[in-house]
C-alpha cells in the first residue's frame, strides 16, 4: 500500500492505526458500558484540581454545553458523579465524583493499562521505551505553540549538561562505563581551553527551556573539519532535528575552508549511521574492539564538503 504524501492524511491513518490497536475506540470502553465520550468526561471531573462547573468542562474538552450536560447526566444516573448547587448562585452547580465513581475510574484506568500492555507485549523493553518517548515527541509537536528548534552556540553551563546526557544516554542505551563520559569531559575541557572560533565551534539545540542536542566541528588537520558530540535526547529523534543540526554544522564547516568532513561512531548507532549514509558519507574504515567496557564496532565516515 502507497503511504499518502500528504501530512494531514498521514497524521488520520496514523490515528486510525493506533486508536485500533489500542483499543481506543471500543464503544464500551472496555466492557465497562460507558461511552468514550462518557469515561472522558467522568475522568475529568476525577482528576480536576477543583470541581468544575458543566460549563467549564464543555470549554475545557471543547464539547457543546448542551453535550456535556447531557453526558453528565448520565453519569449522575449511574452514581458516578454528583451535582453540587453554589450557595450564591443556584444556576451554577459544580460536579463531584462520587466515591463510586472515583472506584469505577480506578478500575476503568487498570484494565485500560493492561489492555495496552497486552496490545503492545510483543515489543522488546527498549522498543517499548522508544515508541513511548517517540508518542511524547508526538504530543509536543501537536501541542507546540511557541518558537522552533534554536540552534544556538555553546554557553555557560552547556558543557556540564553535553556530559551528563552523554554519560546517563550512552550508559543506558550502550551500557557504557564511566570511561566514555571522561572522554567526552576531556573533549570539551580542550575545546573550551583552546578552540579556535574562527575554524572550531558548538551548538546546543534549545526548545524553549530544554536541550534538546549538541554537535561540535572542530579542525581535524589536513583540510578535514572533525564531527564531535553529535547527541539528541531520545524524545527529539525521529523529528529531523538531526538531520538539521547536520547540515548545519556541515555548511558552517564548509564557510570556512574546510574540504570534507569526517566523523568517527560505533557501528551500533544505526539510526545515525543511517543518517550519515543519506547525507554522503561514506564508510572508509570499520574495526571491532573494546571501547568503554564493552565490545564494539569502531567506524569512521568521511564526506567531502
Amino acid at each position: 500500500m502507497t503511504r499518502p504524501s500528504d501530512p494531514i492524511d498521514r497524521i488520520r491513518a496514523f490515528d486510525r492505526a493506533h486508536a485500533h490497536r489500542l483499543r481506543l475506540l471500543d464503544r464500551s470502553c472496555l466492557g465497562s458500558r460507558l461511552g468514550p465520550g462518557e469515561a472522558r468526561l467522568l475522568r475529568e471531573v476525577v482528576h480536576a484540581p477543583a470541581p468544575p462547573t458543566a460549563r467549564a468542562l464543555a470549554r475545557g474538552l471543547g464539547l457543546d454545553e448542551g453535550q456535556a450536560s447531557r453526558t453528565l447526566t448520565r453519569l449522575e444516573r449511574r452514581g458516578l458523579i454528583e451535582r453540587r448547587p453554589d450557595p450564591d448562585d443556584r444556576r451554577r452547580a459544580s460536579v463531584r465524583p462520587t466515591e463510586e465513581g472515583r472506584a469505577f475510574l480506578d478500575d476503568l484506568e487498570a484494565r485500560s493499562r493492561e489492555a495496552v500492555a497486552s496490545a503492545l507485549s510483543h515489543l522488546a523493553p527498549a522498543r517499548l521505551e522508544r515508541l513511548a518517548e517517540t508518542m511524547e515527541a508526538v504530543t509536543r509537536l501537536a501541542e507546540a505553540t511557541g518558537p522552533e528548534v534554536e540552534l544556538r552556540h555553546l554557553g555557560p553551563g552547556d558543557a556540564g549538561w553535553i556530559v551528563m546526557r552523554h554519560g546517563a544516554l550512552y550508559a543506558r542505551d550502550e551500557g557504557f562505563d564511566a570511561t566514555f563520559e571522561a572522554l567526552v569531559a576531556e573533549i570539551l575541557a580542550a575545546f573550551l581551553r583552546d578552540h579556535d572560533p574562527a575554524r572550531e565551534r558548538g551548538w546546543i539545540a534549545w526548545s524553549e527551556d530544554r536541550r534538546e542536542g549538541s554537535i561540535f566541528v572542530v579542525d581535524g588537520g589536513g583540510g578535514a573539519a572533525k564531527l564531535r558530540l553529535f547527541l539528541l535526547e531520545p524524545e527529539a529523534r525521529g523529528l529531523g532535528l538531526g538531520r538539521r543540526m547536520l547540515r548545519e554544522a556541515m555548511g558552517w564547516a564548509r564557510a570556512r575552508g574546510y574540504d570534507r568532513m569526517a566523523l568517527w561512531t560505533h557501528e551500533s548507532h544505526r539510526a545515525a549511521c543511517a543518517l550519515y549514509a543519506a547525507e554522503g558519507f561514506a564508510l572508509t574504515a570499520s574495526r571491532p574492539t573494546c571501547s568503554f567496557g564493552r565490545a564494539v564496532v569502531e567506524q569512521e565516515w568521511v564526506r567531502p564538503l
